[in-house]
């Protein structure tokens, strides 16, 4: 068997999958991509079991067949090559492989197509048609607020409620909410899915801006279909939280601030808290925020004064740095709005101008003040 195709392209579509790849796969064959030819198209498949993307390039090529050769070095030695075409030679009987460039000759050891797992099936029970732009901007507002913990493990993926009016996307990891609303998307019947956060985050790296998405779901795996590539991923199976009772609803205090210059006093002030719990305090009262840290194990403390627009009662609360600056990084928007009812309840994040078809809203829980410790 042997095609020929340009290097740069075949780099640049096997960078889009390579994401799928895990550094020590349970099963060996994981650790190659899987190369597919029928009638001058060349699929390109890589899989961790759980996830798998697939990419279509067109080549010149000699014959039909199927060969799976090991990603990283295959990877590393298009990285150094140039721009220009690239003939690979592959033996179907010992699955030898030999790749000839312009100077040189390079020889590696394949594997035997047939141990690469099958491509899974979707038996879609719905499907929807979006841009790549409103997938991205919901991804990103989201996937960030994922929990680490696989003892939760409906909270290590992006709940996605669909239905004919709207599509909800909601992430969270105990300590922070994210709820991100497209009035611009639906579906033709209700339904919602738990969508693990590796998927989204290859979504992430590989979608191309501004094209067409076909997003599929079955009870067990969703695709995500745009240009030449597919990913297939297994839904997380769990049942996710009660987030709508969580969300405060009556909250009399709201802030609103420019997003930059509180992000960039959060990280100033961080830098004093305590390293563990990167407790930050804010203090509020008519058009003045002040924020303050102190670490005692180091005497360390530093305090900022922000002019704002505070609507409510005096009040202080505290927050952990580090998650309200990710937040805030997420965010697009100039100005923010932070609503609050009490010291001890969770506060809203909301940004005051926004999409016209979009909703966000941000929760982020408060944590004690008697203690820096």
């Amino acid at each position: 068997m042997k095609f020929i195709v340009s290097s740069s392209v075949l780099l640049k579509n096997l960078q889009n999958i390579n994401g799928v790849v895990a550094t020590n796969p349970i099963v060996p064959i994981l650790e190659n991509f899987l190369f597919r030819i029928d009638d001058g198209t060349l699929t390109v498949t890589a899989s961790d079991l759980q996830t798998t993307m697939t990419t279509e390039i067109p080549v010149d090529a000699s014959e039909n067949g199927a060969i799976a050769i090991p990603a990283k070095l295959l990877l590393d030695t298009l990285r150094s090559l140039p721009e220009q075409p690239v003939t690979v030679n592959i033996d179907t009987e010992t699955f030898g492989t030999e790749i000839l460039t312009d100077n040189g000759r390079y020889k590696l050891s394949g594997e035997n197509p047939i141990d690469f797992p099958k491509l899974p099936t979707v038996n879609k029970s719905m499907s929807v048609e979006m841009s790549s732009d409103i997938l991205l901007g919901a991804i990103n507002n989201t996937v960030f607020a994922t929990s680490t913990d696989d003892l939760r493990p409906a909270m290590t993926g992006v709940y996605l409620q669909l239905s004919p009016e709207n599509a909800t996307f909601v992430a969270t990891d105990g300590h922070r909410l994210i709820r991100y609303r497209r009035t611009d998307l639906g579906a033709s019947s209700s339904s919602s899915i738990i969508i693990p956060r590796k998927a989204l985050q290859l979504l992430k790296a590989s979608l191309p801006d501004n094209v067409p998405v076909t997003a599929e779901f079955s009870q067990a795996n969703a695709s995500f279909t745009f240009g030449p590539t597919q990913l297939i991923c297994r839904l997380i199976d769990e049942r996710f939280p009660d987030y709508e009772n969580a969300i405060p609803t009556n909250n009399p205090n709201v802030m609103t601030i420019g997003r930059t210059d509180l992000l960039n006093s959060l990280k100033r002030i961080m830098i004093y808290a305590n390293r563990t719990t990167h407790q930050i305090r804010l203090s509020l009262k008519a058009n003045s925020l002040t924020i303050s840290a102190e670490d005692l194990d180091y005497s360390n403390e530093a305090n900022e004064k922000l002019l704002c627009d505070y609507d409510g009662e005096p009040m202080e609360i505290g927050f952990n740095a580090k998650l309200m600056s990710e937040v805030l990084s997420n965010l697009s928007a100039k100005m923010v709005s932070l609503e609050l009812s009490a010291p001890n309840r969770a506060g809203l994040l909301i940004p005051a101008d926004k999409e016209e078809n979009e909703d966000i809203l941000m929760l982020v829980m408060p944590v004690m003040l008697n203690t820096y410790a």
